[in-house]
C-alpha cells in the first residue's frame, strides 16, 4: 500500500510541477504536463528505470483512460450543431488538411527517405496525422476558446481528423470479414437513425 501513495504522490508532484511551470512560462497547462511527463520519463528511465513512474499499473491505466474519454466527451458536448451548420465547410476543410497533409507527408517521407517498408511507413503516416482532442479541449477551456464559434469549430475540425485516422487505421490494417460488414452496417444505422432519435430525449 505504501508504494501505491508513493506512486500517486509522484504523479501529482509531477503535476504540480508542469502547473508551476505553465504559470511561470506562461503557456498552456495542457502543453506543460506533456513536457514534464516526457522530460521525467526519459530521466527516470535513464537513471532508475522506467518501472519507477509506474505506467504499467492497472490502476494508473485505468485513470488515464478515464481521464482521456471524459475530457473527450466534454469536448464532444461543447460542440454547437448550429455552429458547425454554419461553419462545416471551414470545420471539414481545416479536418481533412491536418489528416491528409501529415498522413501522406510523414509516410512519404518514411518510405523515401528513411527506407521503411510500405505497411510501416503508412502506420507512421496515421500516426502523425492525428490529433489529441482532449489536449486542444483542455487548452481551449483553459484559455476560453471553447464557447467562442472559433473554438467550436475547430474542435468539429478535431473529431474529423480523428475520424480520419480512424478509417485509415481501418482500411489499411484491419481484415475485412463478416464481422467488419456488420460493424459498417450498424455505424451507419446509427449515425443516420441517432440525429433523429436523441432530440426526442433530450
Amino acid at each position: 500500500m505504501t508504494s501505491v501513495w508513493a506512486l500517486a504522490a509522484l504523479w501529482l508532484s509531477l503535476a504540480l510541477i508542469s502547473g508551476l511551470l505553465s504559470i511561470w512560462l506562461r503557456v498552456s497547462t495542457a502543453l506543460s504536463e506533456i513536457v514534464v511527463g516526457t522530460v521525467a520519463q526519459l530521466i527516470f528511465g535513464a537513471a532508475i528505470g522506467s518501472a519507477l513512474l509506474g505506467t504499467d499499473e492497472s490502476w494508473i491505466k485505468f485513470l488515464s483512460g478515464v481521464g482521456a474519454i471524459v475530457l473527450t466527451f466534454l469536448a464532444g458536448a461543447e460542440l454547437d450543431p448550429v455552429v458547425f451548420k454554419l461553419k462545416w465547410k471551414e470545420a471539414v476543410a481545416v479536418g481533412l488538411a491536418s489528416f491528409f497533409f501529415p498522413f501522406l507527408g510523414c509516410a512519404a517521407g518514411a518510405h523515401y527517405v528513411l527506407g521503411w517498408e510500405v505497411m510501416p511507413s503508412w502506420l507512421a503516416g496515421v500516426a502523425m496525422s492525428t490529433t489529441s482532442v482532449a489536449v486542444v479541449y483542455a487548452v481551449m477551456l483553459e484559455f476560453g476558446f471553447n464557447v467562442t464559434d472559433y473554438g467550436k469549430t475547430v474542435l468539429a475540425a478535431c473529431f474529423i481528423t480523428d475520424l480520419g485516422t480512424v478509417l485509415a487505421l481501418g482500411l489499411i490494417f484491419a481484415p475485412f470479414t463478416l464481422k467488419t460488414a456488420v460493424f459498417v452496417a450498424v455505424g451507419v444505422a446509427a449515425f443516420v437513425v441517432l440525429p433523429w432519435l436523441t432530440p426526442r430525449f433530450f
